[in-house]
């Protein structure tokens, strides 16, 4: 029996945003430390009705209604996510994309059943609506409008990421000194562990997504991991990505999975995959002339590539 002023780790799963969360709070009181994640809980539904591309009301799909028809006006906060969002699509050229939504999904199904892949001129009509220059931002008027009809944006690429950090906010607004915040492996960090240790993160091994490929120790940060090991086809022997390079309509082959780590889920989430479009040489080269950020890499052929600031032990 632990004494009652004695730090310990309270941690509860849920499913959230079609994913698995798992928040964890430091406390020395399970009572407390339950309405702490009960708070979080309620700020991450309150994102998922914002981003939500499963319900007609929510704000994401009014704008999808109207692309090529009107703009729409949204709260400050999807409008100002939308903008973050366009900033990443511009910074690593259109690898990440926020329009991802407008591809057209017929030509792709990661099971058993994918043998050959299409057309190169199929393939690349599959995306032809894809492009995060047709997203008009009105700043004044807190408007969205897609240019083209049949456009559509979605948060699969950065909503998590974002919601982990809105529920750390909160829990830190209401006192929570550590904890974690864990989305689906989208995860971010603060304060330390009840013995006063750092949190160690474990970086999952790609060929065997239970056991970790290395650890490493952090504070105060987030880490996000894009791997093809969970869904994936072989074509002629070639490993296929699901992940789909937005400029060809074709998935990406030779990374099997891309770890970043900087100060938001955010923006560790939204740089994950278009690393892993961009290729070992243009992703780190991106990832080293950006502040705060790190990345870690393993290829196809399981060598590890990581960017300049990062030591493996």
């Amino acid at each position: 029996m632990s004494s009652p002023h004695e730090l310990q780790l309270f941690s509860r799963a849920m499913k959230l945003m079609g994913n698995r969360f798992e928040i964890s709070v430091v406390a020395a009181d399970e009572l407390w430390a339950n309405e702490r994640i009960d708070e979080a809980v309620t700020e991450i539904q309150r994102i998922e009705e914002l981003l939500t591309t499963f319900k007609d009301s929510s704000q994401t799909n009014r704008i999808n209604q109207n692309a090529g028809i009107a703009p729409v006006a949204v709260d400050r906060e999807v409008f100002d996510l939308i903008s973050r969002s366009v900033r990443i699509s511009a910074l690593t050229q259109g690898a990440f994309d926020i329009t991802y939504g407008s591809l057209d999904k017929r030509f792709w199904n990661f099971d058993t059943k994918m043998t050959s892949l299409p057309d190169p001129k199929v393939a690349k009509q599959s995306v032809s609506l894809i492009s995060y220059k047709n997203v008009i931002l009105d700043n004044e008027r807190c408007t969205v409008f897609l240019k083209k009809s049949g456009m559509r944006i979605g948060f699969g690429g950065i909503g998590k990421g974002y919601a982990a950090d809105r529920a750390k906010l909160v829990m830190q607004k209401n006192g929570v000194a550590s904890g974690v915040v864990n989305a689906s492996g989208d995860l971010t960090v603060w304060g330390k562990q009840p013995n006063g240790d750092s949190w160690t993160i474990g970086v999952a091994n790609p060929d065997l997504a239970d056991e970790s490929f290395s650890s490493f120790k952090i504070d105060n940060a987030s880490v996000a991991t894009s791997g093809n090991y969970e869904k994936f086809a072989v074509i002629d022997g070639k490993r296929y990505s699901h992940t789909i390079d937005p400029k060809t309509g074709f998935p990406v082959s030779g990374i099997k999975s891309v770890t970043i780590i900087t100060t938001s889920a955010e923006l560790a989430d939204a740089m994950a995959t278009p690393v892993t479009v961009m290729g070992v040489k243009v992703g780190l080269n991106l990832i080293n002339q950006m502040r705060d950020i790190a990345c870690i890499i393993i290829t196809d052929e399981n060598q590890l590539f990581c960017s300049s600031n990062v030591r493996i032990s």
